[in-house]
Protein backbone atom coordinates (compact mmCIF):
# COMPACT_ATOMS: atom_id res chain seq x y z
CA UNK A 1 0.00 0.00 0.00
CA UNK A 2 0.76 3.41 -0.45
CA UNK A 3 2.16 5.64 2.37
CA UNK A 4 0.14 8.98 3.28
CA UNK A 5 1.17 11.60 0.54
CA UNK A 6 2.76 9.45 -1.71
CA UNK A 7 0.71 9.14 -5.47
CA UNK A 8 -1.29 5.93 -5.63
CA UNK A 9 0.48 3.42 -7.78
CA UNK A 10 -0.83 1.14 -10.40
CA UNK A 11 -0.36 -2.18 -8.54
CA UNK A 12 -2.08 -1.02 -4.98
CA UNK A 13 -4.85 0.37 -7.40
CA UNK A 14 -5.28 -3.16 -9.20
CA UNK A 15 -4.78 -4.90 -5.62
CA UNK A 16 -7.65 -2.90 -4.17
CA UNK A 17 -9.65 -3.89 -7.46
CA UNK A 18 -8.79 -7.31 -7.07
CA UNK A 19 -10.25 -7.50 -3.36
CA UNK A 20 -13.23 -5.93 -4.37
CA UNK A 21 -14.20 -8.35 -6.92
CA UNK A 22 -12.79 -11.41 -4.94
CA UNK A 23 -14.74 -10.55 -1.85
CA UNK A 24 -18.08 -9.29 -4.30
CA UNK A 25 -18.01 -13.12 -5.52
CA UNK A 26 -17.22 -15.09 -2.43
CA UNK A 27 -20.48 -12.52 -0.29
CA UNK A 28 -22.58 -13.10 -3.36
CA UNK A 29 -22.02 -16.81 -3.44
CA UNK A 30 -22.87 -17.36 0.13
CA UNK A 31 -25.59 -15.26 0.07
CA UNK A 32 -27.26 -18.12 -2.28
CA UNK A 33 -25.62 -20.79 -0.52
CA UNK A 34 -28.04 -19.55 2.13
CA UNK A 35 -31.14 -19.03 0.30
CA UNK A 36 -30.57 -21.89 -1.41
CA UNK A 37 -30.17 -24.06 2.12
CA UNK A 38 -33.15 -22.31 3.35
CA UNK A 39 -35.88 -22.53 -0.16
CA UNK A 40 -34.63 -26.66 0.13
CA UNK A 41 -35.60 -26.35 3.28
CA UNK A 42 -39.01 -24.93 2.85
CA UNK A 43 -40.07 -26.26 0.14
CA UNK A 44 -37.58 -29.52 -0.63
CA UNK A 45 -40.10 -31.75 -0.34
CA UNK A 46 -42.79 -30.24 -2.57
CA UNK A 47 -43.79 -31.81 -5.98
CA UNK A 48 -43.23 -29.06 -9.19
CA UNK A 49 -46.62 -27.79 -10.54
CA UNK A 50 -45.57 -27.27 -14.07
CA UNK A 51 -49.03 -27.02 -15.73
CA UNK A 52 -49.61 -24.05 -13.88
CA UNK A 53 -48.13 -20.71 -14.57
CA UNK A 54 -47.59 -18.15 -12.15
CA UNK A 55 -45.51 -14.81 -12.31
CA UNK A 56 -42.98 -13.33 -10.17
CA UNK A 57 -44.51 -12.27 -6.78
CA UNK A 58 -44.39 -8.72 -5.85
CA UNK A 59 -41.77 -10.20 -3.20
CA UNK A 60 -39.29 -10.54 -6.02
CA UNK A 61 -39.93 -7.88 -8.20
CA UNK A 62 -39.97 -4.76 -5.16
CA UNK A 63 -37.34 -3.83 -2.95
CA UNK A 64 -39.47 -3.34 0.27
CA UNK A 65 -40.97 -6.82 0.28
CA UNK A 66 -37.95 -8.88 -0.75
CA UNK A 67 -36.05 -7.30 2.05
CA UNK A 68 -39.12 -8.28 4.21
CA UNK A 69 -39.08 -11.86 2.90
CA UNK A 70 -35.65 -12.10 3.25
CA UNK A 71 -36.26 -11.33 7.21
CA UNK A 72 -38.77 -13.92 7.72
CA UNK A 73 -36.51 -17.05 5.59
CA UNK A 74 -37.66 -17.12 2.48
CA UNK A 75 -34.71 -18.60 0.52
CA UNK A 76 -35.88 -17.42 -3.16
CA UNK A 77 -35.95 -13.91 -2.32
CA UNK A 78 -32.28 -14.30 -0.63
CA UNK A 79 -31.20 -16.16 -4.14
CA UNK A 80 -32.42 -13.02 -5.57
CA UNK A 81 -30.25 -10.38 -3.53
CA UNK A 82 -26.98 -12.90 -4.25
CA UNK A 83 -27.82 -12.27 -7.18
CA UNK A 84 -28.18 -9.10 -7.28
CA UNK A 85 -24.76 -8.93 -5.24
CA UNK A 86 -23.20 -10.29 -7.99
CA UNK A 87 -24.53 -8.08 -10.21
CA UNK A 88 -23.51 -5.28 -8.70
CA UNK A 89 -19.77 -6.18 -7.97
CA UNK A 90 -18.64 -5.17 -11.04
CA UNK A 91 -20.84 -1.99 -10.99
CA UNK A 92 -18.55 -1.69 -7.95
CA UNK A 93 -15.04 -1.97 -9.67
CA UNK A 94 -16.16 0.61 -12.07
CA UNK A 95 -16.83 3.25 -9.82
CA UNK A 96 -14.08 2.03 -7.71
CA UNK A 97 -12.28 2.95 -10.60
CA UNK A 98 -13.22 6.59 -11.40
CA UNK A 99 -11.53 7.46 -7.48
CA UNK A 100 -8.94 5.77 -8.21
CA UNK A 101 -7.94 7.23 -11.70
CA UNK A 102 -9.17 10.58 -9.96
CA UNK A 103 -6.81 10.04 -7.26
CA UNK A 104 -4.23 9.41 -10.27
CA UNK A 105 -4.79 12.09 -11.91
CA UNK A 106 -5.79 10.52 -15.24
CA UNK A 107 -8.36 12.57 -16.73
CA UNK A 108 -8.88 10.50 -19.38
CA UNK A 109 -9.58 7.43 -18.08
CA UNK A 110 -12.26 9.32 -15.47
CA UNK A 111 -14.11 10.05 -18.37
CA UNK A 112 -13.58 6.66 -20.21
CA UNK A 113 -14.82 4.86 -17.36
CA UNK A 114 -17.71 7.54 -16.28
CA UNK A 115 -19.00 6.57 -19.87
CA UNK A 116 -18.80 2.82 -19.61
CA UNK A 117 -20.67 3.38 -16.14
CA UNK A 118 -23.05 5.78 -17.54
CA UNK A 119 -24.08 3.16 -20.52
CA UNK A 120 -24.07 0.49 -18.40
CA UNK A 121 -26.35 1.64 -16.18
CA UNK A 122 -28.34 3.27 -18.73
CA UNK A 123 -28.99 -0.22 -20.10
CA UNK A 124 -29.25 -1.93 -16.37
Amino acid sequence: MSHPGKKISDTDLEKLIGQLLRYGVLLSSAIVIIGGMAYLWRHGGEQPRFHEFKGEPEKMRKAGPLFRAILNGEGRPFIQLGLFVLIATPILRIVFSIFGYLLEKDYLYVLITLTVLAVILWNF
